[in-house]
């Protein structure tokens, strides 16, 4: 058996055409959105996602504003230019990139976040609307969980599925969505017990968890879909994901890294900019 592959690629592409025209017809009207991110780490994938960011809104012609504190920010420094921007009104999306300094709390950095502009679904109050199933940004990686998911037309209702990680950014926020979607949904982390029985009872499975081949074929039951989200560097400067290649033989799916979930989230996130600025 060899997988379906699941690519990202066109869905992004439709995605970041129709960001484009609302840009377009903002830009029109005397207002281009404008996008900030706010960083302060020294992680390569971190870097690189967020140049990603900045390369995607350059294309679509969003405003991006990069702001780097440094690995070494204090949370105070954090929080100020967070409320700063939050404040700003020419500023209609605002993301906070993880992970932070040792010491920043997201949780806590993510409360100086305005929920109308928060297009990554950081902040405490976008994940409460999330979960009470209001009108919120849900985290754009989440989001491209299921709109890959969707694109493909594997159908979510009734399904079972195990996330394998539980950040506020990933595993726990596409929990609720999929159970939005009625879905049977599993959150597995460090303390599961006997992981690959819990994986491999699925029907679609997402790694989550920033561990290069941490998936194997002894994770996935024949014919599962395998949703990678991991985007680890790798030694010749690429990307890794969290699923070891030889489960390309065993999944009936799989997303590729690069070029599955990755694009997808990048595109998402600029929608979500643009909608913030009412577009």
């Amino acid at each position: 058996m060899t997988a379906r592959l699941l690519s990202g690629t066109e869905l992004a592409a439709s995605v970041r055409a129709d960001t484009t025209s609302r840009v377009a017809a903002a830009a029109a009207a005397g207002r281009v959105p404008r996008l900030t991110v706010v960083t302060a780490t020294a992680d390569e994938a971190s870097a690189w996602y967020v140049r990603s960011i900045a390369r995607a809104a350059k294309r679509t012609g969003i405003d991006c504003v990069v702001v780097d504190l440094g690995p070494q920010a204090a949370p105070s420094e954090i929080h100020e230019r967070l409320a700063e921007s939050s404040a700003d009104p020419d500023v209609h999306g605002l993301m906070l990139q993880t992970p932070l300094p040792v010491g920043t709390s997201l949780a806590e950095a993510a409360q100086f976040i305005d929920p109308a502009k928060d297009v990554d679904g950081a902040a405490p109050a976008s994940l409460g609307r999330l979960v009470a199933g209001l009108p919120a940004f849900a985290p754009a990686t989440a989001a491209a969980v299921v709109a890959l998911l969707d694109h493909h037309e594997v159908s979510l209702a009734g399904r079972e599925v195990a996330i394998v990680g539980r950040s506020t950014v990933v595993g726990k926020p596409l929990a609720q969505l999929l159970l939005a979607r009625d879905a049977t949904v599993t959150l597995c982390h460090s303390r599961t017990r006997d992981l690959p029985a819990v994986t491999g009872r699925a029907e679609i499975v997402v790694a989550a968890v920033g561990r290069a081949g941490l998936l194997t074929s002894a994770h996935v039951r024949p014919g599962a879909v395998v949703v990678d989200v991991g985007t680890n560097p790798a030694e010749d400067g690429g990307l890794l994901g969290d699923v070891a290649p030889e489960v390309s033989e065993q999944a009936g799916a799989l997303s590729p890294v690069p070029g599955g979930v990755g694009p997808v989230t990048t595109a998402l996130l600029l929608r979500h900019a643009v909608e913030a600025a009412g577009w």
